[in-house]
């Protein structure tokens, strides 16, 4: 684990994006530049963060920790579902096959808890006893775990539509994805979770709720984007949780952010205030204790990748069909 003191060095020289204009057409995401050329994607991740969706920040090996904990995950549940990772050239670059995206965001929930407006915890308080359409027994408490993981999916931000909530049937009746593809989406989703639990217990973690990204290539099952990191999951540390206790578990993921900007009245409008540089290290720490734990090893941080050495490797796995070391 790097030091507290290494951490605070490296804040003036968090990851700036590398330009791969050669590559294809590049879009930019919160935590991610996506270059998009022939049958490849190339995903370079970032110190980006977005505890809300306008605000974006550095915060030193995040975008590392992204990369290399997305790409771990790939392999401990390949045997799920396929998925879309080529080659990890670099601590920072993904080369990843093109997907047919689904208009879907799949969230599995084993606990209920939350506090936006849109969170399971906040709606069943209210007494909605069946948010998303999926039933739930009264008794509940905040930080309870459900009887089950329940799947809870919503839109992509994409089309003038934002994380609205959606049903089993709305998905049907939309026809934002075929009875039978979504039915292997739940089963992939719910395996996944049920594996990633399992790793996250050894670790001395609970995985309470996580994100997939589903995506179709060649007409068949993928998972995409990033998987069980920081910034898709939420994961409590195991020895503090208390069930039935109002007490909230320490954690190690984006909540850390949000509860920083809400203590201090912000909740995505206007100007955000300024993250003081011990709490930026505290931050880098969190992610990169999230990455040791889970994978059991110790963090070295890779060079920022230079133009001129991603290029070459790039040129190489194009031009010669090699995948680059």
């Amino acid at each position: 684990m790097l030091t507290y003191e290494e951490l605070l060095q490296a804040i003036p020289h968090a990851f700036k994006t590398t330009d791969l204009a050669h590559w294809g057409p590049k879009q930019t995401g919160k935590v991610r530049d996506i270059y998009h050329g022939g049958n490849e994607t190339i995903l370079i991740t970032t110190d980006r963060f977005s505890a809300f969706d306008r605000v974006l920040g550095a915060i030193p090996f995040k975008g590392q920790v992204l990369n290399q904990l997305s790409a771990w995950w790939f392999e401990q549940t390949q045997d799920i579902v396929a998925n879309h990772v080529i080659a990890v050239p670099d601590p920072n670059v993904t080369i990843a096959r093109e997907a047919e995206t689904l208009p879907v965001e799949v969230i599995v929930r084993g606990y209920i808890t939350g506090v936006t407006s849109t969170s399971l915890w906040t709606l069943y308080a209210q007494g909605d006893r069946q948010p998303y359409g999926i039933s739930l027994p009264d008794g509940l408490h905040k930080n309870d775990p459900l009887p089950d993981p329940i799947i809870t999916p919503t839109t992509k931000a994409t089309g003038g539509r934002h994380d609205e909530r959606l049903t089993r049937d709305q998905i049907i009746t939309q026809k934002l994805v075929e009875p039978a593809l979504w039915e292997a989406v739940e089963q992939a989703a719910l395996a996944l979770f049920r594996r990633g639990q399992e790793l996250a217990h050894r670790a001395g973690l609970i995985l309470v709720d996580t994100k997939y990204e589903f995506g179709l290539i060649n007409g068949q099952l993928a998972l995409i984007d990033e998987v069980h990191t920081p910034d898709s999951s939420r994961f409590w540390i195991l020895d503090t949780y208390q069930p039935g206790s109002a007490t909230e578990p320490a954690n190690f993921d984006k909540e850390f952010l949000r509860v920083w900007y809400v203590e201090r009245g912000y909740r995505g409008d206007g100007t955000p205030p300024a993250m003081p540089t011990e709490f930026i290290a505290q931050a880098a720490g969190r992610y990169i204790q999230a990455y040791e734990r889970l994978t059991g090893q110790i963090f070295i941080p890779g060079e920022t990748p230079a133009n001129d050495r991603i290029a070459r490797d790039l040129l190489a796995y194009e031009t010669a069909g090699e995948r680059p070391q």
